[in-house]
């Protein structure tokens, strides 16, 4: 078990953003998590990297308490890549992708030839080897993106947290990197939660889905149960015919049009 997450609630002031929370995300599994705006997406992800704190309840990492774990000792085992990154400093593009090896070095020491051949080999499998000298703050969104997507991969965690991190992408980086991290999940049994907007891109790579609605868990389970036009009704108020796709080798949610149309 990477996460356990028991009965949690986080409210700002008196505002409930999520409410007794409770599931178990395992090791080597692919997690979507969707739901509406508002619903409490990011503010779940922020609970699990102790961005936050829960008001009530209790989660645990590995079987330790999160709020017991370290800030570099939780580094070393997840990975954040988050929709909004913003470097107000002219570093490069590689000395930000060298900083995901920081957890791993001593306090005024420099990475070894190691790290630096790491960076170099993730560089490269990304496609961001080409912006090795430019500034990250002249950068396009979308290559920012890529940026810090090579920078969780250095960490070599057992986990990554991708907070709509393909927001900023084309469609062609969106499935480079994507399959990236399916791969991982496939062949090193890398745990993987990320937050989709798009929920045919979570159907073709997820292998769980958790639907929050309204500060709760309204559905958990594996993925291929969970896309049904019934519970896409409930989440999201559109209606949708679902078609299985044999080149995905997974179903797709087709959207009806003018569902709310009053004009």
């Amino acid at each position: 078990m990477v996460y356990a997450i028991d009965n949690i609630s986080f409210a700002y002031d008196s505002f409930n953003i999520l409410e007794g929370i409770s599931t178990q995300l395992t090791k080597g599994s692919f997690y979507g998590i969707l739901g509406p705006n508002g619903c409490g997406k990011t503010t779940f992800l922020d609970l699990l990297i102790r961005h936050k704190k829960p008001n009530s309840g209790r989660i645990t990492f590995s079987g330790t308490d999160l709020s017991k774990i370290s800030r570099k000792q939780l580094a070393r085992k997840v990975a954040l890549v988050s929709q909004d990154f913003y470097i107000n400093f002219p570093y490069t593009v590689r000395e930000v992708v060298i900083m995901g090896r920081y957890p791993y070095i001593s306090r005024f020491s420099s990475p070894s030839s190691k790290d630096l051949d790491r960076v170099d080999s993730i560089m490269e499998k990304t496609g961001v080897e080409r912006l090795s000298d430019n500034f990250i703050t002249e950068l396009s969104g979308g290559e920012r993106q890529r940026v810090v997507f090579a920078r969780a991969l250095v960490q070599d965690t057992d986990v990554i947290i991708l907070d709509e991190a393909t927001s900023n992408l084309d469609i062609r980086h969106t499935i480079d990197l994507l399959d990236i991290v399916r791969k991982r999940v496939d062949q090193k049994k890398l745990t993987v939660i990320s937050v989709f907007q798009d929920i045919n891109l979570a159907a073709r790579y997820c292998d769980r889905l958790v639907f929050l609605w309204n500060g709760t868990i309204l559905a958990q389970g594996k993925t291929e149960e969970m896309v049904n036009k019934g519970l896409i009704k409930k989440v999201f108020d559109v209606e949708s015919e679902i078609r299985f796709e044999p080149l995905y080798n997974a179903s797709q949610v087709i959207f009806k049009r003018g569902a709310h149309e009053t004009l």
